[in-house]
């Protein structure tokens, strides 16, 4: 596959040009803007199912779904027909003191997702404003029902839940957190349930459990909720642990009277093999966040669903009770008709169990890395692959880097979180698709090892 693309080499003509004029003009999201004297950007001019197409014509297959949003492909026919038909309709209106079918539509059909045990959608933009909105709501909560001593938060080492300043509050990566520590609310901190971690003879679930028990013990009068990122800790190098973990925080939240907030930004519609993660321990949360492949990767949106009890205690007479948070786009009609065409693909076809074979088929493609003296927890969740690699020194500083150069040679967008490879593709890949990103994924492993701190 050497030789497929090698944009590190190709910086000419339309390519230099807008890359160029991003780097003067453009500060981009979780990047050192230095780096970029070194690490050439990737102009995307198109994208068409899995694919990218750079201003050159060059395409990578999208092999982490543009962070983690896209479900069905780019451009997929029946989510731009909704969007056509939606734009001649209505753009936005705002949805204090007004509504419109798309938002009331789609608040329905997530309530049903949950049998209805989660009644009410209230609807924002993205991820870190639905956590912020879950932290707010639980705190006024127990305001509004008499008890506001409840106004700590819990959350779980390595969790990462946004990066707005109540979000960080429950966030424990220390990249993104130690720079605003000073302006942030101190949260509690749990142990995490991340396999990797588990002692001979022991489970990293149950351990991880202990802690929590302790904690709401000691503070479950002041505790208000707990947050958690359902089966897999993303930015945590794909952590993932045991259903057990959530059934054990639903009975502890139960007994000491403690919010449960899921966090499923990045793990629900469908990415860990159920549509929402924590169907899998057979309980419910009392706060669900949801955002990224909610709209199918097309527009920015996010929604809390909440028990039914939350809801109540806002329902009053005195303003003051009310949730008063808003965002100006807040139901965007056209978020929300792209988010309703996601879910009739979901509804019209076999999603979950295409996706089982699909999955099958790349995780039996990188079984062979299961024995490479580099390698370490080849794991698996749903539609989410990941393997951690062994390294030191020099190695280690750049190694997401060097990694992430080779993949893009080889004609595969892959972004390791530090030495923590993961596949995380779209639904759609065909077997050529799957063979090619298995295959670039492990000549990129190899290249990255060989090069001794080089480029490809």
């Amino acid at each position: 596959m050497r030789g497929v693309n090698n944009p590190a080499k190709a910086a000419a003509g339309p390519v230099r040009d807008a890359v160029a004029r991003s780097l003067r003009a453009v500060w981009h999201p979780c990047t050192q803007m230095k780096h970029h004297e070194r690490i050439p950007l990737l102009p995307i001019a198109r994208a068409q199912g899995a694919w990218l197409y750079d201003t050159d014509g060059r395409r990578y297959l999208d092999g982490i779904s543009s962070w983690w949003v896209n479900l069905f492909g780019h451009a997929h026919p029946a989510i731009n027909g909704a969007l056509i038909d939606q734009l001649g309709k209505l753009e936005h209106a705002m949805l204090a003191g007004c509504t419109h079918e798309p938002a009331v539509e789609l608040a329905e059909r997530l309530s049903a997702r949950t049998a209805g045990e989660l009644g009410h959608a209230f609807f924002a933009s993205d991820g870190a404003s639905a956590v912020e909105i879950s932290l707010k709501m639980s705190f006024h909560f127990w305001r509004n029902s008499g008890r506001p001593a409840k106004r700590e938060f819990v959350c779980v080492e390595q969790g990462y839940h946004g990066e707005t300043l109540g979000a960080l509050g429950v966030t424990d990566v220390a990249l993104f957190r130690d720079a605003y520590g000073p302006l942030l609310r101190q949260a509690h901190r749990v142990a995490s349930p991340d396999a990797r971690m588990a002692l001979p003879g022991t489970g990293a679930a149950a351990r991880a459990l202990e802690d929590v028990a302790a904690l709401f013990e000691a503070r479950g009068a002041s505790i208000a909720a707990i947050i958690v990122e359902p089966l897999v800790q993303c930015a945590a190098g794909m952590a993932m642990h045991d259903a057990t973990y959530l059934r054990g925080l639903r009975a502890l939240c139960d007994r000491h009277d403690v919010h449960l907030i899921a966090d499923e930004i990045a793990v629900g519609f469908g990415r860990t093999g159920t549509f929402f993660a924590h169907e899998q321990a057979g309980i419910r949360p009392d706060l669900l966040c949801l955002s990224k492949g909610i709209s199918g990767g097309y527009l920015p949106l996010s929604v809390v669903l909440s028990r039914d009890a939350i809801h109540d205690a806002f329902y009053d007479d005195d303003l003051a009770r009310g949730f008063l948070h808003s965002h100006s786009y807040t139901g965007n009609p056209l978020a929300c008709r792209a988010a309703l065409a996601t879910l009739d693909l979901f509804d019209t076809r076999d999603v979950l169990r295409a996706n089982q074979a699909r999955f099958d088929a790349l995780a039996t493609a990188l079984d062979g890395l299961s024995t490479h003296p580099r390698v370490r927890h080849l794991r698996r969740c749903g539609t989410i692959l990941a393997f951690d690699v062994v390294v030191d020194g020099q190695e280690r500083h750049d190694f997401a880097r060097r990694y992430a150069a080779h993949a893009l040679a080889a004609g595969v967008l892959l972004r390791p979180i530090g030495r923590t490879v993961y596949l995380m593709p779209p639904y759609i890949l065909d077997d050529d698709e799957i063979a090619l990103l298995a295959a670039a994924a492990i000549e990129a492993l190899e290249r990255t090892l060989n090069d001794q701190g080089g480029h490809p």
